[in-house]
């Protein structure tokens, strides 16, 4: 005979199937039923995927005692890694890499005293330093567009900071005391390696405590054996709901969110998602915690059937454009950007075309052979440079025979005597035409990414469009 637990139990049990279970403890009203519950649920998950993808990224990227010698995207934090070769095709640290730019990366931590960072002069290479708050949006971007070529120093501050920097010190206020700085330094292929080394080794960061100070020596920073090395974009896809809004809930209570997220922080607190609480699973109401525990496939759904329709079709190449690396409260956008490119600059820096489907609509097949023909006046227009990137459908380089990974304006391509340009997407070799050849992978689908550096006014205002993906008959 069931016990008058039981009874408190079943009774609880059939309210949440019929979507009738108020949320016990919450800063809000509940939600209207499971269907309510599940809604809020998902536009939770969106908005805080950025901020866990962030997480895990830095866990993964800082965790050893020094930067490498040799060069990688790990150092300990509030100290520069610099990349000192292009990525391959096992590096899988962050989704969607580029093989045009050298990578200076520093995940910075200043809750406690600004950091203070020295950029050499360039010599009029093109470079950037866009800054990253833990929500993903970029919050400013010295380089060369903004702020030229030469040498200057400047601080990163803390929100809730008070204090003096040096006299003339220029000042970036981070929205978030944690954040990452992904730096790109134009690089015109392995032999132009040495150079932009050089630029490289002159990017300093330091302490304000340390400002001034002569032989300053960064401390070691600390290892975590048991810290999963694997993907994070791959380690944030196998949380499970408990696990995933319990790291958002701690990360909330050390970075604050935007000021204009409080219509969605209101609907998360009738969850029980509350800024600087602690989130517990289990004492929430039966119907929360299922729509919470569905959210994580649902919400993944979504940002997948997003992708493919972020931003507007132009020749077959999705034009992702504005909201990116900032996102405003366009929740589902930053989401499937961070998914997708986390580290994407603004527009103003770059723009990224992105292809999935050829000219007939089919997904782009390694099976198959394309080519992508620009008329003379169609070639991309970048101020600085242009390139197309090869991605598996895993978002990561293609191995090839030729460990090419991306081909652009920069390389020995063969022009047409009118001045069009035909590049040849396909497996095996061209023969004769292998200057022109960008390999797909060995099998399955693959996407593409143009990438325009400084992109001109009519990659910007929509005037200039990517040609199509044309399938090449056998």
């Amino acid at each position: 005979m069931p016990t008058l637990t039981h009874i408190a139990w079943l009774r609880r049990a059939l309210a949440a199937l019929l979507g009738m279970a108020a949320l016990q403890g919450s800063a809000g009203a509940a939600p209207h039923g499971l269907a309510e519950a599940q809604e809020i649920a998902i536009e939770a998950y969106l908005y805080a995927y950025p901020m866990v993808l962030m997480e895990v990224t830095r866990r993964v990227s800082t965790n050893v005692a020094a930067p490498d010698p040799r060069g990688g995207i790990r150092a300990p934090m509030n100290q520069f890694a610099h990349v000192s070769a292009f990525p391959d095709d096992k590096f899988d640290a962050v989704v969607r890499p580029n093989a045009d730019t050298l990578y200076s990366s520093l995940w910075y931590d200043v809750s406690r005293e600004p950091l203070i960072i020295t950029v050499p002069d360039s010599g009029g290479r093109y470079y950037l330093l866009p800054i990253l708050d833990m929500w993903t949006d970029v919050f400013t971007s010295p380089g060369s567009r903004t702020t030229g070529n030469g040498p200057r120093q400047f601080a990163i501050v803390g929100p809730r900071w008070h204090g003096k920097l040096p006299a003339g010190m220029p000042a970036y206020i981070s929205p978030t005391a944690v954040g990452w700085m992904i730096g790109r330094t134009q690089t015109n292929g392995s032999a132009d390696y040495a150079a932009v080394h050089k630029f490289q080794a002159g990017l300093h960061a330091r302490p304000l405590s340390a400002w001034g100070r002569r032989g300053y020596e960064p401390p070691k920073g600390g290892t975590n054996p048991r810290q999963d090395m694997s993907a994070p974009v791959e380690q944030v896809a196998k949380m499970d709901a408990a696990r995933y809004f319990g790291l958002f809930a701690e990360l909330m209570k050390r970075n604050p969110p935007h000021a204009n997220d409080y219509p969605m922080l209101d609907r998360m607190a009738r969850l029980g998602l509350v800024p600087g609480q602690d989130f517990d699973m289990n004492r929430l109401a039966l119907d929360v915690q299922a729509a919470l525990q569905a959210a994580p496939a649902q919400a993944r759904q979504q940002m997948a059937q997003a992708l493919p329709r972020s931003g507007s079709v132009s020749n077959g190449w999705r034009m992702i454009g504005n909201p990116i690396g900032t996102y405003g409260t366009d929740y589902l956008r930053r989401a499937v950007i961070a998914f997708a490119g986390l580290g994407a600059n603004t527009v103003e820096d770059a723009v990224y075309p992105l292809a999935m489907t050829d000219a007939d609509g089919k997904p782009l097949d390694s099976a198959e052979r394309y080519v992508i023909h620009f008329d003379k006046a169609q070639l991309p227009p970048a101020r600085s440079f242009w390139s197309l990137t090869m991605y598996t459908d895993r978002q990561f380089f293609a191995a090839n025979p030729i460990h090419r990974f991306a081909i652009g304006d920069r390389d020995p391509l063969k022009y047409n005597a009118d001045g069009s340009l035909d590049l040849l997407i396909q497996r095996d070799p061209p023969k004769g035409a292998e200057s022109n050849w960008l390999p797909t992978p060995a099998t399955g689908n693959f996407s593409m990414n143009l990438r325009l550096y400084l992109p001109g006014p009519t990659a910007l205002d929509g005037t200039w469009k990517p040609p199509v993906i044309r399938r090449v008959a056998d």
